[in-house]
């Protein structure tokens, strides 16, 4: 019995050790980051400007400032390092899916400046990344509107730190821990959107590059559009505004229903003048007399 009872007692006691451990190593406090991820993220500057006298090099070995890519139409930026592993790969397959399904053209409607934050990296590098995306999105006149820019780490930094770029080095791997978003711009180099993760809306995508071109690109139904939906910067997507989807659907149906009535009275202007049957019955019974 009592060889039992104390069998029943380690085990339990095991459990429980083992139930204390599990809890401490598999479920860390929420709001806790691990340290390699302590300054990463996204801090939004929406209308901020970008500074254009950072000073990069292009694909093909040239000094330029940012600046020279402002002034004409808007851009969509974008961070990434050329040998990254990871997200950044997804970063850009993810752009350039989304801007194959937009019927702007880049190098016509906007232009596409990606940026390395990692200093080492090269115009080589560079321009290979820039040949290989120029052939997914298979486009001609692309070429003159993706800029693929490498430079120094002060100007890095402060690119980063004025669109809200936060990124951190780990040097035992290598690699750098980054959050992933594309923003896009006004033609003067201000932050119009910013569009989180690796895959991004075409319809999104769109809408932005009209608002931040203050209408000089796209339609009449971009513009409706975007009287029906409204940016959310906590999410980085549009969504509807239902007030003024029935707003705009009511002035519609006014609009038909005024239409219909000009319509009947044109008709009714342009039929022939109706006989009056009195009439015409009596002169039926004067002419039988």
């Amino acid at each position: 019995m009592f060889s039992m009872l104390a069998i029943l007692l380690t085990m339990t006691s095991s459990q429980a050790m083992s139930q204390g451990m599990t809890k401490g190593i598999m479920s860390p406090p929420s709001n806790v980051r691990p340290p390699y991820l302590q300054n990463v993220g996204i801090e939004q500057h929406l209308d901020g400007q970008v500074p254009p006298d950072l000073a990069f090099v292009d694909d093909t070995g040239h000094p330029v400032k940012l600046g020279d890519y402002f002034g004409k139409k808007p851009l969509i930026l974008n961070l990434v390092y050329y040998n990254c592993t990871m997200l950044c790969g997804e970063v850009l397959a993810g752009l350039t899916g989304a801007m194959k399904l937009v019927k702007f053209d880049v190098g016509n409607e906007f232009d596409v400046v990606t940026v390395s934050f990692n200093p080492q990296e090269t115009p080589a590098i560079a321009a290979a990344k820039k040949q290989d995306y120029l052939k997914r999105y298979g486009r001609p006149g692309a070429a003159s509107g993706w800029h693929f820019l490498t430079g120094p780490a002060e100007s890095i930094n402060a690119l980063t730190k004025a669109v809200g770029f936060q990124y951190q080095y780990d040097p035992k791997i290598n690699q750098y821990a980054h959050a992933t978003a594309i923003m896009v711009l006004t033609p003067q180099g201000r932050i119009s959107r910013y569009f989180y993760g690796v895959d991004f809306p075409p319809k999104d995508l769109r809408m932005g590059l009209v608002e931040a071109s203050e209408g000089k690109i796209g339609n009449a139904v971009d513009q409706v559009l975007l009287y029906c939906y409204h940016y959310d910067p906590a999410t980085g997507k549009y969504g509807a505004i239902v007030s003024n989807m029935l707003r705009l659907g009511a002035g519609f149906t006014t609009l038909m229903l005024g239409l219909l009535l000009f319509i009947l009275f044109r008709l009714e202007k342009l039929a022939p003048p109706r006989r009056d049957w009195h009439k015409v019955k009596a002169g039926h019974s004067t002419n039988a007399l």
